[in-house]
């Protein structure tokens, strides 16, 4: 281990006052107006050249320059919040009703941002690095928009990104430690919606009805079959359904009924099973029940895969900076889904966690919690890893 990377004091506290004002001002995807400002305002004052507007308006690539030009490494942060009422009681809580950072986008953003300033001050780098400023991440796909815009390729950075690396933070992790694994690492994200069409009547009346809210029920409950008996029990998969909306009246037997739900997979062999078997389970039961289901299956976020290329850097470079036993062993992957993914589909790629959790602590509030709040603590061990991945072996 070399001598780790450490902030100084002023810096730090600047890059708290800054995650706190991100966190306290929180913007869904693609309206990150104030956030995209922020972020611009920081690069100029700090001489990072860029461009913004990127993905759909509020994406920022920046770009600093280096030795070898067929070496360059990309950086991402993701910067958008979720719909979602704070309750953290923090000072720095949301000032917009029904938005808050759950997920730690602001803490991500200003971890980028401190990087892209540590490295702007020194006299040359070994290789160009880019900053991927990314906005909706949330179910938006802005990670698709921005290699779309052409962010890794060298149509936007004066060169092609040969490898890019991602963090998030990450809550069962104790603070001051990453770690990742080879392969999946978050699965792919899928959504369907299910239409009902049955025959209402007066709910004293069922016989007459063919009843769509029974039919529900029962896809429901059918659906827990697909990963039960239609997936190997060594491959992991989710297909859970979230809402149910049916009916006005107490009395009324409904004309229709939808159900909604997502499904997770990490193979495609697995996703293609679940996207055929919701289709034919739903139709199938709903018309055992007289009833005809009309169905829509939304492929999302692909696999977050990560290249063992990228991940043995990540390892390397993260055990020279922090210390070997500070870089955990992740032993499998997480149902969650993350649009890194695309970046992956490009270039080698390396998505990683960071611990959060206060040390002495046995939990804290989980991502998309209400009362969740990125702790400030972990925002140097980010800048460290961020920068020796950057810089490598010469930092």
């Amino acid at each position: 281990m070399s001598n780790p990377f450490t902030l100084p004091s002023e810096e730090l506290q600047r890059l708290f006052e800054l995650r706190h004002d991100l966190h306290a001002h929180p913007e869904l995807g693609y309206e990150e107006t104030r956030t995209s400002e922020v972020i611009c305002r920081e690069l100029t004052e700090a001489g990072i050249p860029f461009k913004s507007g990127l993905a759909g308006g509020t994406g920022v690539l920046a770009w600093l320059p280096g030795r070898n030009d067929d070496d360059a490494v990309a950086l991402r942060a993701d910067i958008d919040a979720l719909p979602m009422e704070e309750t953290s009681g923090v000072p720095w809580t949301s000032t917009h009703p029904g938005r808050m950072h759950a997920c730690g986008h602001d803490g991500h953003t200003t971890i980028l941002i401190g990087t892209a300033r540590a490295l702007a001050s020194m006299d040359e780098l070994p290789r160009p690095v880019m900053f991927l400023f990314q906005p909706a991440e949330e179910g938006g796909a802005g990670g698709r928009r921005m290699v779309q815009d052409g962010c890794l390729d060298g149509t936007v950075a004066p060169w092609k990104a040969k490898r890019i690396f991602g963090l998030h933070g990450w809550t069962n992790i104790q603070e001051g430690k990453v770690g990742t694994k080879t392969g999946p690492l978050l699965a792919a994200a899928d959504h369907y919606e299910i239409d009902i069409h049955g025959t209402g009547a007066h709910a004293a009346m069922p016989h007459t009805s063919a009843d769509p809210v029974l039919a529900a029920a029962s896809v429901v409950t059918a659906l827990q079959s697909i990963v039960a008996r239609n997936v190997d029990p060594l491959d992991a998969a989710v297909v859970s359904a979230t809402t149910i909306n049916a009916g006005s009246a107490f009395n009324v037997i409904p004309c229709h009924a939808r159900i909604t739900g997502t499904a997770r997979s990490l193979k495609a062999e697995v996703r293609d099973t679940l996207e055929q078997r919701i289709e034919q389970i739903a139709q199938q039961v709903a018309m055992s029940h007289n009833c005809r289901a009309e169905v829509r299956y939304e492929r999302g976020y692909p696999v977050t895969i990560n290249h063992p290329d990228a991940v043995a850097q990540f390892e390397r470079d993260a055990a020279l900076e922090i210390g070997e036993d500070r870089v955990v062993a992740v032993d499998r992957p997480f149902m969650g889904g993350e649009d890194f993914s695309y970046y992956g589909e490009v270039i080698p790629a390396c998505f990683f966690l960071l611990g959060l959790l206060p040390e002495g602590e046995d939990s804290m509030p989980a991502l998309h919690h209400p009362s969740f709040d990125f702790n400030d603590r972990s925002i140097e061990t980010g800048v460290s890893v961020f920068r020796r991945l950057a810089l490598g072996e010469s930092a």
